[in-house]
């Protein structure tokens, strides 16, 4: 067998790169591809006809609204997969995204979103039946209706508006977003979205969502904040009456050990010291979980609760301070 040449290797890492951008969305333009690739609409004509070549279903529209886009494929090529052993993947896929496997939830959410592109329709009916059979055990997320964390990472892939039932202020309301980014927490997944009318950011608990529904109506995307620290600085702080920030004598690395990630934000500050902020429903809370961290802290934000260490320190003085009655000679 010969060695590829370095023209070869090149057709080939270039055509990889487009079959993966083919999955990312559901449509591209040829003009959009070749500016990506870097090469000529020629070229990538060319580069879709390798694809076709090796069995991926790659399908071009005319007119204005026209582009290429990646249909559901009668197997899995080049996997070679089976009917069986793809469902088995699917399933498998669901039950990590779901939080079985500690660590896996957003390497399998993407993993599906990507098998979700080329599985065949007959199988969504028996992946979405054996889904409902997949079960675990111990602690981890509550719940989540897989077809719905399926509704919204299509969606997030494909920037296409969202819609979904949501309780607020004691009643359900039905909330149309822009989807942005799911984010998986040690207990929950969120999503992070544009609410269109609030007109504002929000993050959404997945398991409070009803009738998740995506639209056909395609966005823009806007200049976002980082999804995974606007989800954690809600959990751990603003939905909270009371937040306190603190400057904590220790290295980043160490308090984060040392706190659940939703229940404080830590920020570096440099080698030796970081900041931490969080929430409770009152400050004495707070302050006593930052104590029992057992390093040195500062009081930042607010005033009011340097009142409240004072005060917590002198009723911790006196009982310390207390000589407890000496015990009196044993009675007959």
């Amino acid at each position: 067998m010969g060695v590829a040449s370095g023209d070869e290797r090149g057709t080939t890492e270039r055509v990889l790169t487009l079959l993966g951008l083919l999955q990312q969305r559901p449509a591209w333009t040829g003009p959009e591809l070749a500016d990506r690739l870097g090469v000529t609409p020629r070229t990538i004509r060319r580069d879709v006809e390798r694809l076709r070549t090796l069995g991926y279903p790659v399908h071009a529209g005319q007119g204005v609204g026209g582009g290429y886009r990646l249909g559901p494929g009668r197997a899995l090529p080049p996997l070679l997969l089976d009917d069986e052993e793809a469902i088995a993947t699917a399933v498998s896929l669901l039950a990590g995204a779901g939080g079985a496997v500690a660590g896996a939830g957003d390497a399998a959410l993407r993993a599906l979103a990507k098998l979700d592109r080329v599985l065949p329709t007959r199988l969504r009916h028996d992946v979405r039946a054996l889904s409902g059979s997949v079960e675990s055990f111990g602690g981890g997320r509550p719940p989540v209706d897989s077809e719905a964390l399926m509704t919204l990472a299509r969606a997030c892939r494909d920037e296409v508006e969202a819609g979904f039932d949501y309780p607020s202020g004691g009643e359900v309301r039905r909330r149309r977003v822009e989807p942005y980014r799911l984010v998986a927490s040690d207990r929950r997944w969120y999503l992070l979205a544009y609410d269109l009318d609030r007109d504002d950011w929000r993050s959404f608990r997945v398991d409070r969502m009803t009738d998740v529904s995506a639209r056909t109506w395609r966005f823009r995307p806007r200049t976002a904040p980082d999804a995974a620290t606007y989800v954690q600085a809600g959990v751990a702080s603003r939905v909270y009456p009371h937040r306190a920030r603190f400057l904590v004598h220790a290295p980043a690395d160490t308090v984060r050990a040392q706190i659940p990630a939703s229940a404080a934000v830590v920020r570096r500050r440099d080698g030796e010291r970081c900041e931490v902020l969080s929430g409770a429903g009152s400050l004495d809370f707070v302050l006593m979980h930052v104590l029992l961290l057992g390093h040195d802290f500062e009081v930042l934000d607010p005033p009011e609760l340097r009142k409240r260490c004072r005060a917590l320190a002198e009723r911790l003085l006196a009982a310390g301070a207390t000589t407890p009655p000496l015990p009196g000679p044993a009675q007959p």
